[in-house]
C-alpha cells in the first residue's frame, strides 16, 4: 500500500517555557510567548531538548497556565521540567505574520525606497517593532503588505532621520 509521503515539518518556534513545578501532582507553570492558547489544548505535542511532551489539561494561572503533561505525575518530575523551552511547528494561518516570515525580509517604502533587510523583531508594548541592518526601528503598526522576500511600509516623514 502507498500513499502520498508526509509534508516537510514546517519551521519550529519557540511557544513558552516551563517556568516551575506546582503542587504536588506534577502540574507546572508555564510562561507562553504565544497568543495561541491551542497550543495547550490536550493531546498537544510540545518539544523541547529533552524530548516531546504531550499536554493533558491546561487552564489559566494569572497571567501563566498551569499545564499537566503525560507521564509527569508527581512534584520531583515537574521540578525536573523547571527551565524547558517548550517548542511546536509553525500554524499555517495566512491572517497572520510570524518572526521566521519577517526575519531577512527587505523593507521597501510604498515610494520604493528601500530601507534595509530586517534582523530581528523587538517586543515592544505598543506596537513590535522591525530591526533594520542599520538599527533602524519600523512599528508593525506601520507595515501595509507582507510577501516573501518583501515587506511593504507606510511611515510618517521623518521615521527615518
Amino acid at each position: 500500500m502507498s500513499g502520498s509521503p508526509a509534508p516537510p515539518p514546517g519551521p519550529v518556534l519557540e511557544v513558552g517555557r516551563v517556568a516551575r513545578a506546582h503542587g504536588i501532582r506534577g502540574s507546572v507553570v508555564v510562561d507562553l510567548v504565544t497568543d495561541r492558547i491551542e497550543r495547550l489544548e490536550p493531546g498537544s505535542v510540545l518539544s523541547s531538548d529533552e524530548g516531546d511532551l504531550i499536554v493533558v489539561a491546561a487552564r489559566p494561572f494569572g497571567s501563566r497556565w498551569l499545564v499537566d503533561f503525560q507521564g509527569v505525575a508527581d512534584r520531583s518530575r515537574a521540578e525536573q521540567l523547571a527551565g524547558r523551552v517548550l517548542r511546536a511547528e509553525a500554524i499555517d494561518d495566512p491572517d497572520e505574520w510570524w518572526v521566521h516570515d519577517l526575519v531577512g525580509c527587505e523593507v521597501v517604502e510604498v515610494d520604493g525606497t528601500d530601507r534595509g533587510r530586517v534582523v530581528e523583531l523587538l517586543a515592544n508594548p505598543a506596537s513590535d517593532l522591525l530591526v533594520l541592518e542599520g538599527g533602524a526601528l519600523v512599528p508593525l503598526t506601520f507595515v501595509v503588505d507582507v510577501a516573501p522576500g518583501r515587506i511593504l511600509v507606510d511611515v510618517p516623514a521623518g521615521l527615518f532621520d
